[in-house]
Order: C-alpha cells, then sequence, then structure tokens
C-alpha cells in the first residue's frame, strides 16, 4: 500500500478524516451499560453524544435527560448522520446494528463478545476495511493498567493460569459463562500468546441457567504455551486473577485490585549454583477503564492509528470462546 503509515504492529492505519468539530456519536442501547457509555461521550469535550437509543423508550430518555442528549427508539434515524457509535445491544443484535451503522461510514465500538459467529465477525471486519472506518471491540479488561503492564513484557509465557469468578448476576444471561466472562481472559491470553490454538479440552455444567454456568478450558497453543481458563458466575465471591510462568519469571496479575507481582532471578545467588529470586510488585491506582477505552476510540478515529482491541482481535477471541463451548455441548 504505497504511501500508507504503518502501526506498531506493522498494519495500515486508519485513513484520516479531518474533524474539525466534535465528533457526532451516540450509544444504542440504554441498557445498564449502554447509559455508562453514554455519561463517558457526554463527559469528553471532543464530543458531542447526538443521541441514546433504545427500543424502551421510557430507558433511552432517561439516559438521554441525564446526558443532554436526544432520545431514539430507531437507531436507522442516525444512519449517515453521526461519526462514531457504540453498540451495546444484546449480543444477537451486534451483528446487524454495527454492519448497518460501518456501512454508513461511522466507526463502531462494538461490545464484546464483537459477534454471535465469527461468519458475521468477518463480514464486520472486511465492511470495516472497505469503509475504511475503525472497528473497535469492547474488551474492557484490556484497559485495566495491571493488564497494560504486563503488555510491556517482552518474553512470552509458557503457561499461563486464570480465575475469573463472579457471584449470580441475572443481567447475562442471555450468553453462557464462556462468552460472558471466560471471554475476557481468552481475548488477553490469546494477546500474551500470540500463537494459533492447537488443541481444546475444556468441561463445564450448567447450574442457575439454562446455559453453562461454571467452566474450565485447557487450551493449548502451537508454540507449546498452555493455558487453564476457569470462570465461574455463580461463585460466592469475586476474584480475578491471572498466574503465569516466563523464562526466569513467575507473574501474578489480580485484575480486581491491579495488582502485578513478578518473581524472577536475579544477579546474586542464594545457595551455590541457585540464584537469588527477585520480587517486583506494582499497585496501579485505580482509573476509569471505559472511559480509557471510549477516549481510545476517539483518539483511533482522530489520529488514524489501529485501536488496541480491533475487530481481528474480537474475532480471535470469539472462535477460541465458540470452540471451547461447543466441546462442553458436544460431552
Amino acid at each position: 500500500m504505497p504511501g500508507a503509515r504503518l502501526s506498531k504492529a506493522g498494519e495500515p492505519r486508519i485513513k484520516l478524516r479531518s474533524f474539525m468539530n466534535k465528533l457526532k456519536c451516540a450509544v444504542i442501547g440504554a441498557g445498564y451499560l449502554g447509559k455508562f457509555h453514554a455519561e463517558k461521550y457526554a463527559s469528553l469535550k471532543d464530543c458531542e453524544l447526538v443521541a441514546v437509543v433504545d427500543i424502551n423508550a421510557e430507558a433511552a430518555q432517561q439516559v438521554a435527560e441525564k446526558t443532554g442528549s436526544q432520545a431514539l427508539t430507531d437507531y436507522q434515524e442516525l444512519l449517515g448522520k453521526v461519526d462514531a457509535v457504540s453498540v451495546v445491544v444484546p449480543t444477537s443484535y451486534h451483528h446487524r446494528v454495527s454492519k448497518d451503522f460501518l456501512n454508513a461510514g461511522a466507526h463502531v465500538l462494538v461490545e464484546k463478545p464483537i459477534t454471535v459467529t465469527v461468519e458475521e465477525a468477518d463480514e464486520l471486519i472486511a465492511i470495516a476495511k472497505k469503509k475504511n472506518v475503525i472497528l473497535q471491540v469492547g474488551h474492557l479488561e484490556r484497559f485495566n493498567p495491571a493488564v497494560r503492564g504486563l503488555e510491556k513484557m517482552e518474553d512470552k509465557p509458557l503457561f499461563i493460569e486464570s480465575h475469573r469468578l463472579s457471584p449470580f448476576n441475572p443481567r447475562a444471561n442471555d450468553v453462557s459463562v464462556v462468552l460472558d466472562l471466560m471471554i475476557h481472559d481468552i481475548d488477553i491470553i490469546m494477546a500474551l500468546v500470540d500463537s494459533e490454538v492447537e488443541k481444546i479440552d475444556a468441561s463445564g455444567t450448567a447450574v442457575l441457567t439454562q446455559g453453562t454456568d461454571i467452566a474450565n478450558a485447557r487450551i493449548t497453543f502451537k508454540n507449546g504455551c498452555v493455558a487453564n481458563v476457569t470462570a465461574s458466575r455463580i461463585s460466592m465471591k469475586m476474584e480475578r486473577k491471572m498466574r503465569m510462568f516466563r523464562p526466569s519469571s513467575y507473574i501474578s496479575v489480580d485484575f480486581q485490585n491491579r495488582v502485578l507481582i513478578k518473581h524472577r532471578t536475579g544477579e546474586k545467588e542464594m545457595f551455590p549454583g541457585i540464584p537469588e529470586i527477585v520480587t517486583e510488585e506494582s499497585v496501579f491506582e485505580s482509573g476509569d477503564a471505559l472511559l480509557d477505552e471510549i477516549k481510545h476510540f476517539v483518539n483511533c478515529i482522530k489520529t488514524g492509528e489501529n485501536p488496541l482491541v480491533p475487530g481481528e482481535a474480537g474475532r480471535k477471541a470469539l472462535a477460541t470462546a465458540i470452540e471451547i463451548t461447543k466441546f462442553l455441548i458436544h460431552r
């Protein structure tokens, strides 16, 4: 691609469009998470929150009044009239809504999982490339400062173990625990390992819902790394932790408390011929991951940078999550 600028990953950047005025933005979906998206856009000086859309007119009106925007019940009224949208509707509608806005030339931040099927994800990625617009997937945990600390480490992990446990919440029961919770860790692991999946083994069961409520998956990658991933939405406590072994280091991450601990071999010896173990602990300040995610989305639109979690990353996480789910169904 002659003359194209390259991102750090070597991929062509999105072609810059001139935004002299504020970005005209909208939020599609005024539910639990959608209202927070609307609040973040409304707080940004370089964005104008044009509308909040929901088929529930009362829900849309409540969020719109709070954020000083217009309430609508039909998102198609906005096609061709906004620069960017957050798609925060049930997963089954991600493809349809995102597709319509991408085809209309709008940049899209779609909540995870990107779509229901890999084929739907592929179509959105292709449209975004054709229309030269940003497609970002809302894997919010990537904006956790502890995760950003992990990404700065150069050596690849050899073994990863993660636990994402949560008390029961009826809000996200339209998908299994794999697509609801485990997919966060799948996305992080896929980014850290940077290798194709070779084999999956998984087990899980339904407890309170018709879908899987607790699951464990063992993912073997072609580069030899193995990840043991557990997710539960029926636990008595909240826990979001990951541990990994790298060449000459062991790392523990507490996503919930934003603590990253690294144990590595040092230059001294604790016994003859045995190197000492040096411990480094980083505690990150509490932040606003959703605000950071939306700021990043807006910045990518204005600068042409590729997003931290592009459609391709969302597709990889979805494909692995679907394979895990299929394995659970077929057991």
